[in-house]
């Protein structure tokens, strides 16, 4: 929170309201709490490098801490500031501020909700994200100009897909009659067509997909490009029809699978395991007021032998760690596991 402070303090503030001191101690501390934080993501990632790469949020701290340093770095030793480095710093530092809501049960759920949701939709996203570049190559293939231009000199030939033909033309008129060797064009610019390399097409479609077909719409005659009407009903009906409502309906079934405490208890635990490896001095772990020897905690016997069973079929129960306390376990959930293939021997009610 601090880093939060006095990082977001000295990029939003206008540079003329702040005194110059004042601007170089806050990018001096800035850069100590962010390198502080890196500091203590690279010890997590050396105790653990599997583990850290499988946690979603260790990449969301990675960038909060990286960029926010990076960005103090460059402006204080170049005294420029840099808007697009500070933009994105803001927004994962504002981002990393929400994560500290995890700890807590009203917040925390929707957090094991999210995690969880992405685990189980992540194919699908990958099948949408395929098909939506395939049709931006389709797009691009069929309205890429095929002729030189410039678009700061006028260009003008047959060449339907050349920006100089696609802004709109204005006639001149006296006394109502229509000068035709007079006319004035619009002049294009990189956006006119968005359709010229691969990454532009593919932000078009991005933005035909949120619902703003400017790219494609009024720019081409409908009835001389039937190839393009074909690929517009195509898309609209497989990826905005079809795939979103899809889309929606997975998220509702994952949504209700992972709509419960367990998950949000084991990101706690995730947590708490966390500060005490990381962010305590040996001492404070000694403190048996903090960590006594025997902690109580009541759990629900059928949800607590679903959740077992659910970690045994994904390969998720490892009886490397505490296996003692893992078969007790296992005993008193009347579980009998073969760990050599991740059998469930008997399922008992």
């Amino acid at each position: 929170m601090a880093l939060l402070g006095c990082f977001t303090t000295v990029a939003t503030i206008p540079q003329d309201h702040l005194n110059e001191n004042l601007k170089k101690n806050l990018l001096k501390t800035s850069i100590t709490l962010g390198s502080f934080h890196l500091i203590q993501e690279i010890r997590q990632f050396i105790y653990n490098p599997k583990k850290w790469f499988l946690n979603y949020w260790n990449f969301f701290d990675l960038g909060a801490y990286l960029i926010s340093t990076a960005a103090s770095i460059y402006w204080l030793r170049s005294n420029n500031e840099r808007t697009s480095l500070l933009s994105f710093s803001c927004l994962l530092l504002d981002i990393k501020f929400l994560l500290f809501f995890r700890a807590f049960e009203s917040f925390g759920i929707y957090f094991a909700i999210i995690v969880g949701v992405a685990k189980q939709l992540i194919s699908f996203l990958v099948i949408l994200f395929i098909i939506i570049i395939s049709f931006a190559h389709a797009f691009l293939v069929l309205l890429k100009p095929k002729l030189a231009y410039v678009l700061d000199q006028p260009t003008i030939n047959d060449d339907p897909n050349n920006p100089w033909n696609l802004n709109t033309t204005y006639y001149n008129q006296i006394n109502g009659t229509t000068a035709q060797n007079a006319s004035f064009i619009q002049a294009p610019d990189e956006n006119t067509n968005m359709f010229t390399d691969y990454g532009t097409a593919l932000f078009a479609i991005y933005l035909f997909l949120t619902g703003d077909p400017s790219a494609l719409s009024n720019k081409w005659p409908y009835k001389e490009h039937p190839a393009l009407v074909v690929l517009i009903v195509l898309f609209s009906f497989m990826i905005v029809v079809f795939l979103m409502n899809l889309f929606i309906g997975l998220l509702n079934i994952a949504i209700e699978k992972d709509n419960n405490r367990i998950s949000y208890l084991m990101h706690k635990a995730e947590i708490l395991v966390e500060i005490e490896l990381f962010y305590l001095f040996p001492f404070q772990r000694r403190w048996e007021a903090w960590f006594p020897e025997v902690i109580h905690y009541y759990a629900d016997v059928v949800k607590a032998r679903e959740k077992v069973k659910e970690m045994i079929s994904k390969g998720e129960w490892n009886i490397n760690d505490f296996p003692e306390l893992k078969k007790d376990l296992l005993d008193k959930l009347n579980i009998q596991y073969n760990p050599v293939n991740s059998e469930i021997i008997r399922r008992d009610a």
